[in-house]
């Protein structure tokens, strides 16, 4: 019998280890600033950067002391705020001349090729502004909800010997395509278990974490700091993000997940590991 994830990993069977990462590194300063801090006092193990977004150099400097890994991004779903590819393809690029705002719409209208090499110059930047990359993941699931583009993903994690974050398996149940044994046979890891709490109600953080299950678990939020920066981007999504902010800060997360008998890593660990093997 194989043995776990946690258990190749140096731990017991029955560990409980969590990575708490905070998505959208570089969407803006209030983003940074709020990512930095929760990486500071310990909330967050792990952020990941999206590279074209103009505020991503200072990101890079915010989460140091956390892993980063690198947010695949092909979509700019703010009205009036909006990024481009970093390797100018048309096919990337709406009538506007950014990134479209919709996943639908990148599945549409994107030439394969230049995704790939759009999102191969996002990882090459990465890595020239000096990040430690740890993991790869995907703004809005781009990379991750579509057959053709996840095995691009898996491609590029395979050359660069990451691992990835990966959906449940009831959601690979209704994709209709077997990802996790894909990066299974592929030799990539991922978490074994996925905390969602998107657009879910308060509380939906510490029912997850008091229901944790053994194995390697990821739970990612999306904290930002209010005030005028948010507020003139962000005004639909605008409360999920300072909520998942201040659950981060509040003394009472922490408290959760040592009621929970967690561990918490990052992917740095599953990093190493599938390198090694």
């Amino acid at each position: 019998m194989s043995r776990s994830l946690a258990e190749r990993l140096g731990f017991a069977p029955d560990a409980k280890l969590l990575i708490v990462n905070c998505d959208d590194l570089g969407s803006s300063a209030s983003a940074n600033r709020a990512i930095g801090e929760a990486i500071r006092r310990g909330a967050a193990t792990s952020a990941t950067l999206m590279v074209p977004c103009p505020w991503a150099l200072d990101g890079v400097r915010s989460a140091q002391g956390g892993g980063v890994g690198v947010h695949l991004t092909l979509t700019a779903e703010y009205p009036g705020y909006r990024w481009r590819s970093l390797t100018g393809a048309a096919s990337l690029h709406d009538a506007t001349g950014y990134f479209p705002a919709t996943v639908q719409e990148v599945w549409e209208r994107a030439d394969l090729s230049d995704v790939r090499a759009e999102c191969r110059a996002q990882i090459e930047q990465a890595y020239a502004w000096g990040v430690d990359v740890t993991h790869l993941d995907a703004h809005m699931g781009t990379m991750q909800l579509e057959r053709r583009y996840f095995e691009i993903f898996l491609d590029l994690a395979a050359e660069y010997r990451l691992p990835v974050r990966m959906f449940g398996a009831r959601t690979e149940e209704r994709l209709g395509f077997a990802a996790r044994d894909t990066a299974r046979a592929e030799g990539i890891l991922y978490p074994d278990h996925m905390i969602d709490v998107w657009d879910r109600p308060r509380g939906t953080v510490a029912e997850r974490l008091a229901n944790l299950r053994p194995g390697v678990t990821e739970l990612f939020l999306h904290p930002v700091e209010d005030g005028p920066e948010l507020r003139a981007y962000d005004l639909r999504e605008a409360e999920i993000r300072v909520g998942d902010y201040a659950e981060m800060l509040s003394p009472a997360f922490g408290d959760l997940i040592d009621a929970a008998g967690a561990r918490l890593i990052t992917f740095a660990a599953l990093r190493d590991l599938q390198r090694d093997a």
